[in-house]
């Protein structure tokens, strides 16, 4: 019996995560993430060999994806930002949990089922203390709940201003502007900064941008993954 390449493709989806969910998931754009997943290649830090699957976009181009397995598309969440392994890892339980769905009605088969997800349940415990001491790191910023600035946000997260202000241009969240520092549209947009209008000397009006809740938390997990990455980085 042939197997359609739509049949195939679907299959694959199944038992893979894609790139661009993985970017989807931790707020980081489709290239950034492929780049990181190449590094891994690079090291030789994944355990299959990296296949450009494509996909169109929304604009009707044809542009291409990584499809990584359970193990490698974990590494390359906690890479990329540690916060969000563990609902990566709620994604892959479901996905295998449709994937593989028992026939409860034979009793031998839904016992060795239940075994079969406490072992997982175990094996995914084991995973996720690996990544304990980057997701300790986020979990200190989680109860944050108003906007702070930049310099608020390099205290709490005991970063030098300079190091910080550095990984926020690399990491293209943040653009110089008339001697300060403006946020990029698209993570306004997503709701990781919000501006403050005033008015200076000689009427002069400005706007400040600061990290509202939800960007101190996403912030804290990227500068945690860039510390893990740097051993010698910007802590103060």
């Amino acid at each position: 019996m042939m197997i359609s390449t739509e049949s195939l493709n679907s299959l694959h989806q199944s038992v893979t995560m894609s790139s661009r969910e993985i970017a989807e998931l931790t707020g980081i754009t489709h290239g950034e993430v492929k780049r990181l997943i190449n590094s891994l290649e690079t090291a030789q830090r994944l355990t299959e060999p990296l296949t450009a699957w494509d996909y169109e976009s929304a604009s009707g181009e044809v542009r291409q994806e990584y499809r990584l397995n359970k193990r490698d598309s974990l590494l390359a969440v906690a890479r990329l930002s540690p916060g969000f392994t563990a609902e990566a890892l709620d994604r892959w339980q479901a996905r295998e949990q449709v994937n593989h769905l028992p026939d409860f009605t034979n009793p031998a088969v839904a016992a060795r089922a239940w075994a079969e997800q406490f072992e997982q349940r175990q094996a995914a415990e084991k995973q996720l203390a690996l990544f304990a001491p980057k997701a300790e790191f986020f979990d200190r910023y989680v109860t944050v709940d108003e906007s702070l600035g930049f310099r608020q946000v390099c205290k709490m997260l005991k970063a030098k201003e300079t190091d910080f202000r550095q990984f926020l241009l690399e990491r293209n969240v943040m653009y110089r502007i008339n001697n300060s520092m403006a946020p990029h549209q698209q993570h306004i947009a997503a709701g990781r900064f919000t501006l403050r209008a005033g008015v200076g000397e000689n009427a002069h009006t400005f706007s400040q941008a600061r990290f509202t809740a939800k960007g101190v938390k996403w912030i804290a997990s990227l500068w945690a993954s860039h510390l893990a990455a740097h051993p010698r980085g910007a802590a103060a």
